[in-house]
């Protein structure tokens, strides 16, 4: 999930659409249940089981946001096993961007200062450099000035210390995977743990890599075409804040497909490039849902598209996204829960303490009443324990 100016700090449509929108039918079902109450709640998530792909997952979704982030520095095979360990239906695994010959890693930005060691290595310090990140001035060092065996040669750290010290006790530990490893990665664990893993990678920056000759559809269904995993019940779930490389996406591949939305007023940078003065607002009207709707299966909005915030950052009233996205066949899985006071609604924290707990099951709660189908989270196991009282309460 990517720093689109949000919280997180930071159209043809193609053959087979509807079918895949289809699959989603017992998930989507489910969560306008659970608007009516609890009890609907518990009948969609028994529903849920019984289908096919995305259907085949309990409702509400708990998916691990880079892995189990809460945990272990994202992004890491560390962390996209904790969150397997703990529970998690899907796991976010990864975030992709290309490498300077052409290979996909899993990185939450192609920026890589934050969240390796790279600023340790002398060998490449001169890579350090400068650049427009879809319109914002960027230092640091980049993947895409890297050769994968550059790559190899870093280890991961924990991107946001401050809020999550205990974490950096594993800085160093894991390597950067490529995207091909965590596909043979889902499969070993899938035989382990005798159920099927599920993953939701993204595209980064789909328009920004293009123009440097790297496109990132292409080389993600090449890699889903060889494994095997590119159908409409496969189980990876494609995701991309730019809704051209959805549609892209939707040309080669029928795997299921959902537009990432950050802030209503911000404009997807691919809509930005092409001159298209539509804003997020834009793309949640009901005229905007219904054209994605032709080309995706789901939404993955900001959480403050669901609930806004007021001024003080408390919660207000429910929008009527979710109630307009089910009404023509879209899901919804916004992100991204996290359990520290600085992440959670005014009204849910807990003190002032930037790395301790609020009342992230009371928030939980709030957003699964609103008929959400699944969300984001860097804590599988809270959101799983959430889930159930909410199911089951």
């Amino acid at each position: 999930m990517g720093t689109q100016g949000t919280q997180e700090s930071n159209q043809q449509a193609g053959a087979g659409g509807t079918g895949r929108r289809a699959l989603l039918g017992a998930a989507v079902l489910g969560a306008t249940g659970s608007v009516l109450g609890l009890a609907g709640t518990a009948n969609a998530a028994e529903r849920s089981r019984s289908g096919k792909g995305l259907g085949s997952l309990p409702v509400p979704t708990i998916i691990g946001h880079r892995g189990a982030s809460g945990y272990r520095p994202e992004h890491t095979f560390g962390s996209y096993q904790l969150a397997l360990d703990l529970g998690a239906d899907i796991v976010e695994a990864g975030d992709l961007v290309p490498t300077r010959d052409g290979h996909l890693v899993c990185r939450h930005e192609p920026e890589i200062g934050g969240t390796t060691d790279v600023a340790s290595h002398p060998e490449f310090a001169g890579r350090r450099t400068t650049k427009v990140l879809d319109g914002v001035p960027t230092t640091g060092w980049f993947t895409e000035d890297f050769t994968l065996a550059e790559l190899k040669t870093l280890r991961a750290v924990e991107r946001i210390p401050a809020n999550r010290p205990h974490n950096t006790l594993y800085d160093g530990r894991w390597e950067i995977p490529t995207f091909e490893e965590v596909l043979k990665w889902q499969d070993e664990q899938t035989r382990r743990r005798g159920k099927q893993v599920w993953i939701y990678p993204e595209t980064k920056h789909p328009t920004y890599f293009r123009k440097l000759g790297l496109g990132l559809e292409e080389r993600v269904a090449k890699l889903l075409h060889k494994h095997g995993k590119d159908r409409k019940n496969s189980p990876v779930v494609l995701q991309s804040f730019e809704p051209s490389s959805i549609q892209r996406l939707n040309k080669l591949v029928d795997n299921p497909l959902v537009v990432l939305l950050s802030g209503a007023a911000t404009r997807p940078w691919d809509f930005v490039e092409a001159g298209d003065p539509r804003t997020v607002a834009d793309l949640i009207t009901r005229a905007g849902l219904r054209e994605i709707a032709g080309y995706a299966q789901g939404i993955g909005p900001t959480l403050d598209l669901v609930i806004p915030k007021d001024a003080a950052g408390n919660l207000t009233t429910p929008t009527t996204l979710v109630k307009d996205a089910h009404a023509v066949g879209l899901i919804l899985h916004p992100y991204t829960m996290r359990n520290e006071n600085p992440f959670l609604p005014a009204n849910f924290r807990k003190g002032t303490d930037a790395d301790a707990y609020g009342d992230s099951f009371g928030a939980f709660r709030t957003y699964f009443a609103t008929g959400i189908d699944g969300v984001f989270t860097d804590n599988p196991d809270t959101g799983l324990l959430a889930r159930a009282d909410f199911v089951n309460g």
